[in-house]
């Protein structure tokens, strides 16, 4: 007969183990991205007054921009929980918009947060491509009959 030198608290002892692991692996992180001036710092700026140097000089440039050059500063702030195999979340974000008018003066400050946004579907366009189901040589030899002797000379 097989005979096993474990001990019944050997045995509690990995199973305890691997129920804590498994605990640990489904609790939830947070990463949170991005960055949004403080309401102390807001404070410093008054719009009609401050320019967009002054922007630069209190609170810093932020990274993302409007199209335009000279656009519209926009500040983002999100806060995300990943929770083990479920989809990630986010469950905080805050934009601060800061808008500028033609001479570069601070026309308006707004904050917007997670629940006046609304949610914008993201589509996916795909070019068809003309060379799928081909392959190499036919391709190659298929560009014969467009050469024209012309364009050497």
């Amino acid at each position: 007969m097989f005979r096993t030198n474990f001990s019944l608290k050997a045995i509690c002892s990995v199973l305890a183990v691997i129920c804590l692991g498994a605990v640990a692996g489904c609790s939830a992180t947070y990463q949170n991205h991005g960055y949004v001036p403080l309401d102390e710092d807001l404070a410093q700026i008054v719009p009609g007054v401050d320019s967009r140097a002054t922007v630069d000089e209190v609170i810093g440039v932020p990274s993302t921009a409007g199209v335009l050059s000279g656009g519209d500063y926009y500040y983002v702030r999100s806060r995300v929980r990943h929770s083990g195999m479920f989809r990630p979340q986010v469950i905080d974000r805050q934009v601060l918009a800061i808008s500028f008018d033609q001479q570069n003066v601070v026309a308006n400050i707004e904050r917007f947060d997670l629940r006046d946004g609304n949610v914008v579907p993201l589509s996916r366009r795909v070019t068809d491509t003309s060379v799928q189901g081909k392959g190499f040589l036919r391709q190659m030899l298929g560009n014969l009959g467009n050469i024209n002797p012309a364009d050497f000379f």
